[in-house]
């Protein structure tokens, strides 16, 4: 097949050509003269299953032939052959036993790390260890560096390397994957040294980026029917930027270095890297820019002399569009309109880029139109209905029930997802409802049983009895085996998704991401007995890193031609369109990760790779892509409310096109610019809602015989400042959803406090000798332990109430030496006559003194109101006084009012009389009588908002009332409803 040459064998597929067609091509073309089986004696080993589909694909095309033997480059070591060689130790096992060592090396000397980073500490060991063995450092290599001028920290990492001395020293008896996939390959560079096959073998698509792969490549290059295909290899730099490239901590970062080295290592010259095939490129004169941009930085000058001589500029920007979207959600979806465009035009269109925040935006926008595009990448597994209810499972260990992850458990798909799931989201919906109202926030298994109780359901009661086995009091504090914590979270799972029936089918395991879930927990079950002691919180962590590997494809029919590439299918995939998306840098390339271990220089020195590698690697795919037949390159300026940086070869090409204005860069340019802002044009405007005339200020007019007959003396306060919530509350019977999770917030403290000192005057009426701070403070403690579950607002509310202890305690003996208690909590009413309305109360408290008058006291957290305010919007006690006056109280006979004061426990505590004197309660109850007149006629509405205390104040109903639409300036918009 091959000419025998006096040097290596390396081919070169020019940049911008698909590159498994190319193969293909060359091969058939090379095989036309040759008998048929010799196209079956060939070898060829590609470094991704994609890559081997992609070419069987293109050999079943036709015509009628024998296939050659693809192999792929992780599966050389199922060769008999290689039999001898042990398997290897499974990634997880590994990782579960540096996690060990590392938990122990950290016991001995606490001072090297906190505990907190001991999995970030045990992965990146893992890393170090995996690219130790692929790149054939041993830790001998390491002892051996210069260290004179790093800092005292060397001897902390030092301590780390013992751990990966040890598995080195072990390494072949017990070897991890990248360790046995070195011994694959020098056992079989070895072998073909020895007796060199007489068929040809060609490694393609590497670009020799590991150094395991990169032995092969040099040994196969060798061989006499040997040879190395590069993939996207720039056949328009110079050679003397070639030789230029000789300096790795210098030209890491660029596409072609990796390729450089090689040509380095093997003798050759850029002119000794044949074409593999006739396959032109899509946009010659494109590559030719794409490669002057991407120079290396160090001869970046180049420009000057031989941007000049570049031409055609506009031949090479003809199909490139340039997309700078003001955010990412403007880049979506004018990504998603140009997807759908090529939908509509029969195209195969793809999305590059390694931002999957990015592409799932993307993947949105293209639902509105039903287009579901293929991704590569799936979905991460730990995102997947079954990852996410596995997560919920474990937190169940590491943290007390709230009420809060109970529902989203019982709510989840999965829970109860056997025959009978419609009763279980009936009593969902039910105990959510009781959840929201009556609390707790921490629920416990006897409430919720005494709830299912109170409902005499037997389905319930056997409901709320599988919720307290399965969910309650599952904390676990304490350390123990990783196997009992995956034997007990996995046992909780399935009873979780069986119900309350022991025997019911489930859900959990089935479809791919079920399956893709029974995979991953059952590798971590095979492994965890190497996982030692651990504690919850540590195992929560845990769990969820190793979802985080797994990815489940969707299993929907996606279209055809709408695609979605990570940069590794980019180089093996051909389309007609592809859209190379998010173009910043971090996301694209992507920042390098912090080594804890070796700076740059130690690691050239060790021979280890750079960080820059990886940069280099994307660059390549970058420069791949880009010479594409047509190209899209976007970018957004601003992400998560903060400015962006360019990537760094997007800038390089705007900065070479418009630093040839006469060569017709500049225009190129804009004429790139132009064709974004077109498609962002037309994102905008299918984003504009359109004009809608704004709701004015609603005051809706309810039939009278609908509106309320009865109110509360604290909604009157309501009636008065924003009449439209009363319509709301009482006449279409809205009432605002209770928080899942009641928080200490002000109504509570009101609650709780009011609790406290009805509790303390109840026990000081019988024995005045406790009317002291002791006791009072003890009573404090009391209820807060027993209503407050929150320990941070127990000791606030605490400390609040001591600042007024002594001020209560003294003001409360002043008021026994002018009345006595009568009634706690006392309830009363009065009724109007014209019209029918009753007025309700309930008074903290009612003292009377000894010539039979009332006095009425109301508690107060906060400031109590000014006598201005009584006078005119908060009328509480005002009207209070007029019902003791008119009906009573419970047991207490209509009587004169002597006083009605507040008590504010707020900041040293303060004592506000209501101003009966100037409002006495005749007055007081004429004005209420008229009040409630004017609010059952008929023209009369309910406006909303009419006379809030501050603008800022926020009502329940301001959303129903639409209110942002208007303002407090525009009028009431009176409308009746029937």
């Amino acid at each position: 097949m091959f000419e025998p040459c006096d040097h290596p064998r390396v081919f070169g597929v020019p940049l911008g050509v698909d590159f498994p067609r190319a193969l293909v091509d060359g091969l058939t073309a090379r095989h036309g003269h040759l008998p048929p089986e010799s196209l079956a004696r060939v070898r060829i080993i590609v470094n991704t299953r994609r890559m081997a589909r992609r070419i069987r694909t293109l050999f079943d095309q036709g015509p009628a032939r024998l296939l050659p033997r693809v192999d792929l480059l992780t599966d050389l070591g199922e060769h008999w052959d290689m039999a001898h060689i042990p398997d290897p130790v499974p990634r997880l096992r590994r990782r579960l036993e540096l996690t060990q060592l590392v938990s122990t090396l950290l016991d001995r000397q606490p001072d090297i790390a906190p505990r907190s980073s001991l999995y970030a500490l045990a992965d990146s060991l893992a890393a170090l260890m995996d690219e130790m063995h692929g790149e054939g450092v041993s830790p001998g290599a390491i002892d051996q560096l210069d260290i004179t001028d790093q800092s005292g920290h060397w001897e902390r990492i030092t301590a780390f390397l013992g751990i990966v001395r040890h598995y080195f020293e072990t390494g072949t008896d017990r070897p991890d994957t990248e360790t046995r996939q070195r011994l694959v390959i020098e056992h079989l560079v070895q072998s073909w040294h020895e007796t060199p096959p007489d068929h040809p073998v060609i490694v393609a698509g590497s670009t020799g980026s590991r150094g395991a792969t990169r032995l092969l490549m040099e040994a196969v290059s060798r061989l006499p029917q040997g040879a190395v295909i590069l993939p996207g290899f720039d056949f328009d730099m110079p050679p003397d930027v070639w030789g230029a490239m000789n300096n790795a901590m210098l030209h890491e970062d660029h596409p072609q270095y990796r390729f450089a080295d090689l040509m380095q290592k093997l003798d050759l010259s850029p002119d000794q890297i044949a074409r593999w095939s006739h396959d032109a490129p899509a946009n010659s004169a494109r590559n030719r820019l794409l490669s002057l941009a991407l120079r290396p930085a160090p001869v970046t000058d180049q420009w000057l002399t031989d941007g000049p001589a570049l031409s055609d500029l506009d031949r090479a920007t003809d199909d490139i569009t340039l997309l700078e979207a003001p955010s990412t959600r403007a880049e979506a979806l004018s990504i998603a309109m140009r997807l759908r465009q090529a939908a509509e035009d029969g195209r195969a269109a793809a999305l590059i880029t390694p931002d999957r925040t990015l592409s799932r935006q993307v993947t949105a926008a293209l639902d509105r139109w039903g287009i579901l595009p293929d991704d590569s990448a799936g979905m991460p597994l730990h995102l997947s209905p079954p990852g996410r209810f596995l997560r919920h499972v474990a937190d169940l260990l590491r943290e007390p029930l709230t009420a809060e992850l109970l529902l989203t458990l019982l709510k989840h798909p999965l829970a109860n997802s056997g025959p009978a799931r419609g009763p279980h989201l009936r009593l969902t919906r039910e105990l959510e409802l009781h959840l929201r109202r009556h609390g707790p926030p921490y629920p416990e298994g006897a409430q919720l049983i005494a709830w299912a109780s109170a409902l005499d359901d037997d389905d319930a009661l056997a409901w709320a009895h599988w919720i307290s086995d399965c969910f309650c009091a599952k904390t676990l504090s304490g350390d123990m085996p990783l196997t009992d914590f995956v034997a007990l979270h996995l046992d909780l799972a399935t009873r979780i998704a069986q119900g309350p029936s022991a025997d019911s089918a489930h859900q959990l395991w089935q479809e791919d991401a079920g399956e893709e879930a029974w995979k991953a927990v059952s590798a971590l079950s095979e492994n965890a007995e190497h996982g030692g002691q651990i504690g919850a919180t540590d195992y929560c962590s845990l769990f969820h890193s190793i979802l985080t590997t797994h990815d489940v494809r969707r299993p929907d029919t996606p279209h055809a031609q709408i695609l979605i590439w990570g940069t590794l299918e980019a180089r093996v995939q051909g389309a007609d369109l592809l859209i190379l998306a998010g173009l910043n840098e971090g996301s694209w390339p992507e920042a390098p990760k912090p080594d804890p271990w070796l700076n740059r220089a130690l690691r050239h020195r060790a021979g280890l790779l750079l960080p820059e590698r990886r940069i280099g690697l994307s660059a390549h795919d970058f420069q791949q892509a880009a010479s594409a037949p047509e190209v899209w390159l976007t970018r957004s300026i601003r992400s998560d409310d903060a400015e962006t940086v360019p990537s760094r070869w997007l800038n390089r090409i705007k900065n070479l096109l418009a630093g040839l204005p006469e060569q017709g860069g500049k225009a190129a340019l804009d004429a790139m610019i132009a064709r974004g802002q077109h498609w962002l044009a037309l994102a905008e405007a299918l984003e504009e809602p359109g004009q809608t005339a704004p709701e004015m200020r609603p005051a809706p007019a309810p039939p009278v015989t609908a509106r309320p007959r009865s109110l509360s003396v604290t909604e009157i306060k309501r009636l008065i400042r924003d009449p439209y919530a009363i319509y709301a509350r009482h006449v279409l019977r809205l009432r605002p959803l209770d928080p899942l999770m009641k928080l200490p917030d002000a109504l509570l403290r009101g609650t709780v406090l009011h609790e406290i000192l009805e509790a303390f005057i109840k026990d000081t009426l019988g024995d005045p000798s406790l009317c002291t701070r002791a006791a009072l403070m003890a009573k404090t403690e009391t209820v807060l332990a027993q209503n407050v579950p929150w320990a941070e607002a127990r000791v606030i509310w605490y400390a609040r109430m001591e600042r007024v202890a002594d001020w209560f305690i003294e003001t409360e003996l002043a008021r026994r030496q002018i009345a006595t208690p009568a009634e706690l909590e006392a309830r009363g009413k009065a009724w109007l006559s014209d019209p029918d309305f009753t007025l309700r109360t309930t008074a903290d408290r009612v003292d009377i003194d000894a010539s039979g008058a009332l006095h009425i006291y109301d508690y107060k957290t906060g400031a109590p109101p000014t006598k201005d305010q009584q006078l005119h919007f908060d009328r509480q006690l005002l009207l209070e006084a007029a019902i003791a006056e008119r009906a009573g109280f419970e047991g207490i006979a209509p009587a004169p009012v002597a006083r009605a004061t507040f008590i504010g426990l707020g900041s040293g505590g303060k004592l506000v009389d209501a101003p009966l004197s100037e409002a006495p309660p005749d007055a007081v109850w004429q004005e209420f009588q008229a009040l409630i007149r004017a609010y059952m006629e008929p023209d009369r509405g309910y406006p909303s908002r009419r006379a809030m205390h501050m603008k800022s104040d926020r009502g329940d109903y301001d959303q129903l009332a639409r209110f942002g639409e208007w303002d407090i300036t525009d009028p009431p918009e009176t409308q009746g409803v029937g």
